[in-house]
């Protein structure tokens, strides 16, 4: 039980968090500006950014099946009190409120009402926070500092 826990914890981690943290780093480059609107595609490509939109809120939604299967994983190896645990928890749900409450609404909002690129440069920083988010929940997984096991 286990093995498949784990296994399907590290593929949805891979498939389904991996396609979110390239839309959010993606999306920038491609949204509309007052200086370059949707029209212009020589420099902006609405379509594309829409896309990396909804990829962003879809494969956010799904991705919640990476704490839900970690979290079981943890109560069945009985790691919930491990301190890496703990913290990686503490951080995916703040990479998921993240993503949830700042990053999608952001990018309706630019693909909606395009300013000078400011909203963007916010946009660009908050992904880069949610990547940086995720890098060290990975690393927390595999160099599990404190724990009980080997």
């Amino acid at each position: 039980m286990e093995s498949f826990l784990l296994s399907v914890h590290v593929l949805a981690g891979i498939v389904l968090v991996g396609p979110v943290t390239v839309a959010t780093s993606l999306f920038t480059r491609y949204a509309p500006t007052a200086d370059h609107p949707a029209a212009d595609t020589s420099v902006r490509n609405v379509d594309t950014a829409r896309l990396l939109h909804r990829i962003t809120r879809g494969y956010g939604a799904m991705a919640l099946v990476v704490p839900v299967v970690g979290l079981v994983l943890a109560m069945v190896q009985g790691r919930t009190t491990e301190i890496w645990v703990v913290v990686a928890m503490v951080l995916t749900a703040v990479a998921g409120a993240l993503l949830a409450l700042r990053i999608a609404p952001a990018q309706s909002e630019a693909l909606s009402v395009p300013d000078d690129g400011s909203q963007l440069k916010r946009l660009s920083m908050l992904a880069g926070i949610f990547n940086l988010l995720w890098a060290v929940v990975v690393v927390l997984m595999i160099v599990r500092p404190g724990s009980d096991y080997s």
